[in-house]
This record gives structure tokens, C-alpha cells and sequence, in this order.
């Protein structure tokens, strides 16, 4: 009886954990709850990955700018990365030279288990890439291969963004 108590309360701890979730709102699609990612644990096959939903099949552009000049607010999107478990593109918004968000275009999102690994480690991928101004951050541990894949889209925008 204990023990079916404390299971209890502990489940409805994590419900209300789960529900308090605040989705990444950005100027692009939002991935599953803010953000997501595959990894090395999850058992996904990446053959279903998220999508711009205003250009379903088609790769996000390269680069945009809102307005010219340093201070411009522009958005240049990533390689798209191939991991183990499907592939990882991010869009990465500057307004001059400084990240002010990053966006997941794609990830591994097929099986239930991607999509749980998804909801946390993205948007902890995402708050790394913003305070470190760069893509020298961490991995999120139980998500290293999207990490990996992360880091190398993140990479490939900001070097795009300088060139």
C-alpha cells in the first residue's frame, strides 16, 4: 500500500514537472517541446525528422537577413548532420555577431524514446550555445551523438555567418 502511494506521488510529480514545460517559442517551427535531439541511447531509426512547416521537404535557406548593416538580425542555417540515429540541422539567429537563439530545423524525432531524449537535452543544447556565444559547449549526457551533430551544424552556421 506504501508503496503504491509513494508510486503514485511520484507520478504525478512528473506529470506536473512534464506539463510546466514552456515550448522554445522563436521565430521558426518549434521542434517537440522547445526543442529535440536524438542520441547514443535512444533507439531510433531517424527516418521521420522534423521539418519547416512552411516548407515541408525543402531545406531551410542559408541565410536571411531582416535588414542590412552590423547590427542586422539575420538567421543562417547549419549543415545538416547525419548521426546515427538521424539527421541534425540547426538555424542559428544573430543580430550583429551575437547568438541571440538557435533553432533545431531536424532531428531524430521517429520513436517514442527520441522524442522523451528530445524534450530535455535540446533545450539545454540550446541555452549552452546562447551563453557560450559559441559552439564550444557540452555534450548533454544520454544525448552524445546529437550533441555531436548539434555542435557540427552550429559550427557550420557560424562559420557561414562570418563568410
Amino acid at each position: 500500500m506504501r508503496r503504491a502511494v509513494v508510486t503514485s506521488a511520484a507520478t504525478a510529480a512528473g506529470v506536473v514537472l512534464l506539463l510546466s514545460l514552456k515550448p522554445h517559442e522563436a521565430a521558426g517551427p518549434a521542434p517537440v517541446i522547445g526543442s529535440g535531439a536524438g542520441t547514443g541511447s535512444g533507439s531510433g531509426t531517424g527516418s521521420d525528422v522534423s521539418q519547416p512547416s512552411n516548407a515541408p521537404g525543402s531545406p531551410a535557406p542559408s541565410a536571411s537577413a531582416s535588414a542590412t548593416g552590423t547590427g542586422a538580425t539575420r538567421k543562417v542555417s547549419g549543415d545538416t548532420v547525419n548521426t546515427r540515429y538521424g539527421p541534425v540541422q540547426v538555424q542559428v539567429t544573430l543580430a550583429g555577431s551575437r547568438i541571440t537563439a538557435v533553432d533545431v530545423v531536424k532531428y531524430p524525432n521517429s520513436e517514442r524514446r527520441d522524442r522523451e531524449i528530445n524534450s530535455s537535452a535540446l533545450p539545454v543544447l540550446n541555452q549552452e550555445a546562447i551563453s557560450a556565444q559559441s559552439a564550444a559547449i557540452d555534450v548533454v549526457s544520454g544525448a552524445t551523438y546529437t550533441s555531436d551533430g548539434y555542435v557540427r551544424s552550429l559550427q557550420s552556421a557560424l562559420d557561414r555567418a562570418k563568410g
